[in-house]
């Protein structure tokens, strides 16, 4: 009887197991489909529990040919996740090539930190001295509200350089920069909440880089809907997906510039979503071929993924790069440094299916937004 419930139980955690591994292949905006491209790290941990307890059973009754099933259903399924992790592992080629110092040869560095600072962060002195201790060229604060742009205000006098749009409920995000700015403005790109900041640097010696700085809104996010009386609804993944392609295809009608994409994309480097960006925009991850660098959520170290992003053009290669300890925050911060390169010129050469697929989910991200009465078509805004 004992070992008929433990089968039975081993039965229904593989069912599970079977089917949140491939929820993500439903192309679906839903948040509780879309939240299961997160945690593959951990569920290929969690495959140990159905393991030993197969094991068990089939020592106490002897193996058969369930077990041997099982065993290849347990295997796959671990394969599957790791399709998609071993790619943010040294096993894998990298995207973006690692720098080399040429003797006699001078190269022109860059560095950024990108660091969600959570809104509700009052640890300001903290904050402050960690930008001062990493001292970056170019600082992305995300989730920066009226209180933080208060406390942060002495950044300005190390900066010479501003642009982003103060908004409290974690919509803010503003960036620092010590390299002259050619231009810079605040796209509303989907939704009038969401503010992205675009943005041309200055480069001495090697001419206009451009910048853009989003955090779209998160799958599974509690957010009021005015259209509906303001009842707090979940809010599924089209306008994040829908802000990624946009600025995949910004990249694409510039090619022939550098670029420089960061934020918090409350995205796994894994996710199709993701990967469609990459391939639309033709820009590279430098964490592929070296480490999966998560960064949320900072408090829990078995529940954390890799959702904070530095995507680059070709013309850049890899100096630094590492994970920086936000206090008072739930992310930690990227801190990358770039050495600059030749660029080749060639232009982003996604196929049609990926081009249609973009705008699919362009369009059904604008449908998401006007639904919760928040459209935006790249509303220019100015610095604030």
């Amino acid at each position: 009887m004992l070992l008929n419930f433990l089968l039975w139980i081993i039965r229904l955690i593989m069912l599970v197991m079977l089917v949140v591994s491939i929820l993500p292949l439903i192309p679906s905006g839903q948040w509780w489909v879309r939240l299961w491209d997160f945690p593959r790290l951990q569920l290929t941990g969690l495959l140990v529990v159905p393991v030993l307890m197969l094991g068990l059973h089939a020592w106490l009754k002897r193996p058969q040919k369930e077990h041997a099933a099982w065993m290849a259903v347990i295997l796959a399924i671990a394969g599957w996740h790791l399709y998609h992790i071993l790619p943010f592992t040294s096993f894998w080629p990298t995207e973006v090539p690692t720098a080399e110092v040429q003797s006699g040869e001078k190269q022109t560095h860059l560095s950024v930190l990108t660091a969600n600072v959570t809104f509700k962060n009052d640890r300001f002195d903290e904050i402050l001295a960690m930008v001062r201790r990493e001292d970056p060229d170019l600082v992305l604060l995300i989730e920066v509200d009226h209180n933080l742009a208060e406390g942060l205000a002495s950044l300005d006098d190390d900066y010479a350089y501003r642009v982003g749009e103060v908004r409290d409920e974690g919509l803010g995000i503003v960036l620092w920069s010590r390299i002259p700015l050619l231009e810079k403005e605040v796209k509303h790109l989907v939704s009038e909440r969401r503010p992205s900041i675009f943005a041309t640097l200055d480069v001495p010696e090697i001419g206009p880089v451009r910048f853009v700085g989003a955090h779209p809104v998160p799958p599974g996010l509690h957010e009021r809907n005015a259209s509906k009386g303001d009842t707090e609804e979940r809010r599924d993944s089209r306008e994040r997906d829908a802000e990624l392609m946009l600025i995949a295809r910004h990249v694409q009608e510039d090619p022939d510039n550098r670029w420089i994409v960061t934020g918090d994309f409350n995205d796994v480097g894994w996710s199709a979503t993701t990967r469609l960006f990459a391939d639309l925009s033709d820009l590279k991850d430098p964490r592929r071929g070296r480490r999966l660098l998560s960064t949320y959520h900072a408090e829990y170290p078995l529940w954390r993924y890799p959702i904070d992003h530095l995507f680059v053009s070709d013309g850049f290669h890899l100096v630094d790069l590492d994970r920086v300890e936000v206090l008072g925050s739930d992310h930690f911060g990227i801190f990358t440094t770039l050495a600059v390169d030749r660029k080749d010129q060639a232009k982003p050469e996604a196929s049609a299916e990926e081009e249609e697929e973009a705008q699919e989910m362009v369009e059904e991200g604008a449908e998401d937004a006007a639904e919760h009465d928040l459209s935006a078509s790249e509303t220019g805004q100015g610095e604030s």
